[in-house]
């Protein structure tokens, strides 16, 4: 090769190699932004619109459809304190396609006290943790209380005088109100409805004068008067309610409760989907909209992979199971 020639065989050789490299560099980048493999997700909230639930399936959606390149739908299944929509969701195929929102009543909760079909702990596998908020003790406006003592006070006058509202028998809002009354020592009768929006409508429609409610369903409400919060059941006061003290506060320190979310996909899904589900959802927690509207909503800080979470779940059998029984409550 003469010298003449060189210099044209290293320009063509450069001009390979960054051919190459862009080549490369362009089949890697259609590599991440590869579409999740369902065209459509169903996300499966287990209980009514206006519930907390609803609230936060409607807050991720957006996110994930931007991030997985597949149509996200909410799809409502409420009823029977959400053993509908999960095991909806338990029974469907193992493809990643079709996800719950769930909550701990229909995980961990539900379990003690209904004759399932199947085990919701076993049956769905765990992807991201996303939200975990506080109760709050509140009452219809009539009720003449502005504190947990005077709540008391007007319900010992007039035993089994007042009913207290929740979505359905064994939710931690059912749990929270016969922990309650065991607590103060009060009797009220349990009013369960098939989700937590019906069961607020109805309180502030003066049907059910007493309840417990998370964070984020009951804001809205209190900031516009219909509700009278009393106390929220969290280790701390709630960013949403910090005028509001907590149950600790006011004299109860065992009624400290938290109501978490997080999203599920039938056992058997492939491992890299649950991942893709898994990393979407915390880039989706980690967008400083929804960041921000988790705090508006009262959320404590969530964060980890779904590793984390299946072991979270498992430390959240015994806890409530022990709950349960510390109630004494029962399906109505």
């Amino acid at each position: 090769m003469n010298t003449q020639t060189l210099p044209r065989v290293r320009a063509a050789l450069a001009l390979s190699a960054a051919a190459l490299i862009s080549h490369s560099a362009a089949a890697a980048a259609q590599t991440v932004a590869e579409p999740y493999p369902c065209r459509v997700i169903t996300l499966v909230s287990p209980y009514p619109a206006g519930g907390t639930t609803d609230i936060l399936a409607r807050l991720l959606a957006p996110k994930l459809q931007a991030s997985l390149g597949a149509t996200v739908i909410v799809d409502n299944r409420g009823g029977a304190s959400s053993n509908i929509g999960t095991e909806y969701v338990a029974k469907a195929a193992p493809d990643g396609c079709t996800a719950l929102l769930g909550n701990n009543t229909g995980i961990v909760i539900n379990r003690n006290l209904y004759s399932l079909r199947l085990d919701p702990v076993t049956a769905l596998q765990p992807v991201a943790k996303v939200a975990a908020m506080p109760l709050v003790l509140y009452v219809n406006p009539k009720v003449p209380a502005a504190t947990v003592a005077e709540l008391v006070s007007v319900l010992k006058a007039k035993p089994g005088g007042y009913n207290f509202a929740s979505g359905g028998s064994g939710s931690p809002q059912h749990l929270a109100g016969e922990l309650f009354k065991l607590a103060a020592g009060v009797d009220m009768q349990h009013i369960p409805y098939k989700g937590q929006g019906p069961a607020m409508m109805d309180v502030i429609a003066g049907q059910v004068q007493v309840a417990f409610e998370t964070t984020a369903a009951l804001y809205p409400q209190a900031q516009a008067g219909r509700v009278v919060p009393l106390a929220t059941t969290g280790a701390a006061r709630s960013d949403a309610f910090p005028a509001v003290p907590t149950m600790r506060e006011a004299g109860y320190p065992d009624l400290a409760l938290t109501n978490w979310y997080g999203v599920f996909v039938p056992t058997g899904v492939a491992q890299d989907r649950v991942q893709r589900l898994s990393a979407a959802l915390t880039a989706a927690l980690e967008s400083p909209d929804v960041r921000a509207k988790l705090t508006e909503l009262g959320s404590e800080p969530v964060s980890g992979t779904s590793a984390d979470f299946q072991r979270f779940i498992k430390e959240e059998v015994p806890l409530w199971e022990t709950t349960v029984k510390r109630s004494g409550a029962k399906v109505d």
